[in-house]
This record gives C-alpha cells, sequence and structure tokens, in this order.
C-alpha cells in the first residue's frame, strides 16, 4: 500500500508560545488569561495578577530536581489544566548554569568562576546549559501531544547587531544565551514581545506612555513571529487575551 493513502489534513493541536519582555510589562497576566493554566515558578511574579483572575500555581521550583518533578506530574498524571506556563526561562538559565558548575564541582572538586570557562572552557558549559533548555523544549512537545497549551515567559534583553554588510542596529532578545535561546524561538508557534508604547518628542526625548503592545510580527528589530497571520501589533489590555481572535477558543476559554 502506498504511503500516499495516509495523507490527510493535520488536525489542530495546543500552541507553545514565547513571551518575553521587560519587567512589568504585563508578561504573566497575559500568559495567565490563556486556557485553565497552571504555572510553574522559578521566580514568584504572579501578584500583579488579580485576585479573582489569580491561577494555580505549583511550589516555587528551587532546584533542577524539582523542576523535573513537576514537568513530569504534569505530562504523566491526570488533571484537567488546559495551558502551562513555565515562569520564567530566564531564571531556569541561571538555575542550568548554576546546576553545571555544581556537578562540575562535584567530580573534579573544583568550582570553574563562569559557565564559560566550566567544563573545560570553549563554549563546553553553555553547551550542558543548553542541552538541560532543549530537555525542557522536549517535556514542552510531551505536553503538546497531550493536549496542553505550552507558554514560556521570559525577559528581554537589547544587543548590538553589527552585521559585515550594513549598519549595525539595536536587536531585541531573550535574556539567554544564543545556544539556549534557539529553544524558545525556532521551533515555537508565538513569540510575543511585550512592550510598553513610547514616542519621540520635538527635543528628541524619548517618552514611554502607559499603553503596552504586544509585537508578534517578523521584525529585525526584535524576536517575534506568529503562524497566524498577524500582521500588525496589538494593543494589550490587562486580564484580557488579545490574541483571541487568532487563536481557537480551546487556547484561550478558561
Amino acid at each position: 500500500m502506498s504511503i500516499l493513502t495516509k495523507a490527510s489534513k493535520p488536525a489542530a493541536r495546543a500552541i507553545i508560545a514565547t513571551i518575553y519582555g521587560e519587567a512589568g510589562t504585563g508578561k504573566t497576566s497575559l500568559a495567565a488569561t490563556f486556557a485553565k493554566p497552571i504555572f510553574i515558578r522559578l521566580e514568584d511574579g504572579m501578584l500583579s495578577i488579580d485576585a479573582d483572575k489569580m491561577p494555580d500555581a505549583l511550589p516555587m521550583v528551587t532546584s533542577v530536581a524539582d523542576l523535573w518533578e513537576q514537568l513530569t506530574a504534569l505530562i504523566k498524571e491526570p488533571h484537567d489544566y488546559k495551558t502551562v506556563v513555565i515562569d520564567s526561562v530566564t531564571r531556569l538559565h541561571t538555575m542550568f548554569e548554576a546546576y553545571i558548575l555544581d556537578e562540575e564541582e562535584k567530580i573534579t572538586h573544583k568550582r570553574s568562576k563562569s559557565i564559560n570557562q566550566a567544563l573545560g572552557g570553549y563554549g563546553a558549559g553553555n553547551n550542558a546549559v543548553a542541552q538541560l533548555h532543549s530537555k525542557v523544549r522536549s517535556a514542552a512537545q510531551k505536553l503538546i501531544e497531550r493536549g496542553i497549551n505550552v507558554i514560556f515567559i521570559g525577559h528581554s534583553e537589547t544587543r548590538k547587531i553589527e552585521p559585515h554588510d550594513m549598519q549595525g542596529y539595536a536587536y531585541c532578545g531573550l535574556k539567554l544565551q544564543d545556544k539556549s535561546e534557539k529553544h524558545y524561538i525556532d521551533d515555537v508557534d508565538l513569540v510575543v514581545f511585550l512592550k510598553q508604547k513610547a514616542f519621540v518628542k520635538d527635543d528628541g526625548k524619548l517618552i514611554s506612555t502607559n499603553d503596552r503592545v504586544l509585537v508578534t510580527q517578523l521584525s529585525k528589530n526584535c524576536a517575534a513571529k506568529n503562524r497566524y497571520g498577524i500582521t500588525e501589533e496589538i494593543a494589550f489590555q490587562k486580564g484580557i487575551n488579545p490574541l483571541a481572535k487568532f487563536l481557537s477558543q480551546q487556547e484561550v476559554t478558561k
């Protein structure tokens, strides 16, 4: 029998997304508007959520073992949560670096001064951290296969990009080492940069407003993308998911 007889239209599935931005922009509040969420917390950012909309959260993650235990339970055990939020992958990165340094010290009885020097240097320490992020991404895939959305929250960082064939420019991405960042950018459905709106006055001063917008379209100035045909910035109001009209009700309805 030909393999072509098995061709069919792909079924709708849960989504995997990354939301990042500066502190206080509303990343956690936005993640909480997805369908019946539960939070894996590496930092305590949920106090900004209104009490009547406060989602469930697992105990604060204080070790890598805590993280694997919580992810394994959400993958294998029965529950009715529809979205798992990891807050934040930036703090997770710091924990992974400390974990690699600790493991190296257990084996060699010496502790490297930084992750760049760990495991003999030459990028080995950063590679080991990236492998742990890859393990998190693999766990996320298992949640997706179970029909559960996965939202990664991260902090932003502005870098100077110096292309060889054009003038340099500022670029905003996740506050992670490049090899680790790709696990939350490359193979996800949605990358959202949540920012404050700002404008330049006649005197050249940059003025920020209280308005927030979501950037989800490809840009050379920030890491952002989507698979839903979104081409413009989207206004964000706390407590409301502005992505609802682009995503299915299963993904954003509690």
